[in-house]
């Protein structure tokens, strides 16, 4: 799998924009606000619908523009033609000319890991960020997941919404909890299972890229104990007076141990970081194993931040992908990267919004 080419019209510094790609390794090359990362977030889209810098569609916006167009040709087992347009009014969304009704039809066109700074949010951040690790994984995986999903997600504002009611309609109640929890005794069931298959491969992540010997420990934290009907029931007075669900699968966790310690509360910066790049490490190679093939890595000036063994730690994933003929696209302000890619990559220089090869000499 690899994007073969990336079109851009109005999306942030990019008025319009069109590049060719092969399969291999590419580097994004330039000063700081030049417009590297923009490139990386409007491929991480095409893959997920989402940005990884967590901001919403009006800010991807070019200032001035009424909206923004991201498209992308992909070749592979689902070879196809994307395009995306977003505007506060109108959304659009097309794979080979066909609108597309729903996202299960449409993940895994495109598959992308990131690496990024905001990567150590995994660790430092809410557990809402932990669970869409898990999810999006899930999504890319499990052709059943995302659906159940969404209708969880329905179903829980539904309820919600009933619970801030004056006077609340019991049936109403009753059915959107039993539709909760059908959906939701799934959402756990799939999480759980997914946990012990990543765990191995972030281990053995973490021990490449540690630079002292820890061990990671992950662990599912549910926060359901038991019965989601039971536990429906008896947290009734509790949503009552807080007028919301407070129980179910939307606040589960992922516990991140290292050393058998919670890495939130006791790791350093560099024990946080190596942690939040394992963690990606496992989810590349996860997906590599469950389609044969690997993603499209995305590696946003992650080098740069890493000492030579943590860049190292790298070294085996990204071999696997030039074995594979897979694609990496980097940014970087200077290189700094293993010695053992310098003669694999494809130079773009980034300048004001162009993209374009770098000359030689």
């Amino acid at each position: 799998m690899h994007l073969a080419r990336l079109r851009l019209r109005d999306f942030r510094n990019y008025s319009r924009m069109d590049a060719d790609f092969a399969p291999g390794f590419h580097v994004f090359l330039g000063d700081n606000a030049q417009g590297k990362t923009n490139l990386l977030e409007a491929i991480y889209l095409l893959a997920t619908l989402r940005s990884f810098r967590g901001v919403g569609g009006a800010q991807m916006i070019r200032h001035g523009a009424p909206g923004y167009f991201v498209g992308g040709s992909v070749v592979g087992s689902q070879a196809g033609e994307i395009k995306a347009w977003w505007s506060p009014k109108e959304r659009k969304l097309s794979l080979n000319g066909t609108p597309v009704r729903r996202l299960s039809d449409y993940l895994g066109v495109l598959r992308a890991v990131v690496f990024c700074t905001e990567d150590l949010q995994l660790v430092r951040g809410s557990g809402r960020v932990r669970r869409r690790f898990l999810d999006l994984l899930l999504s890319q995986t499990d052709p059943g997941y995302l659906p159940v999903l969404l209708r969880y997600t329905q179903a829980l504002k539904a309820r919600n919404a009933l619970l801030k009611q004056p006077r609340i309609d019991e049936d109403q109640l009753a059915a959107f909890s039993g539709e909760l929890i059908d959906l939701g005794t799934r959402i756990v069931a799939a999480r759980r299972a997914l946990v012990p298959k990543i765990s191995p491969l972030a281990r053995l992540a973490h021990r490449r890229i540690a630079v002292e010997a820890d061990d990671l420990k992950l662990e599912y934290a549910p926060n359901l104990k038991g019965d989601f009907a039971v536990a429906l029931a008896q947290s009734r007075a509790r949503e009552r007076a807080m007028r919301t669900t407070v129980v179910g699968p939307h606040r589960d966790d992922l516990t991140l141990l290292v050393n058998d310690r919670p890495a939130d509360e006791f790791g350093s910066e560099g024990q946080k970081r190596t942690l939040a790049v394992a963690l990606k490490i496992a989810q590349a190679e996860y997906l590599t194993g469950i389609h044969g093939q690997p993603p499209v890595l995305l590696i946003d000036d992650v080098m740069g931040e890493l000492d030579a063994r943590r860049r190292a730690g790298l070294m085996p994933l990204l071999q696997q992908v030039h074995q594979a003929t897979g694609q990496v696209f980097m940014t970087c302000t200077e290189e700094s990267w293993p010695k053992e890619l310098s003669q694999r990559l494809v130079r773009w220089e980034v300048r004001g919004g162009t993209v374009a090869p770098q000359r030689a000499g």
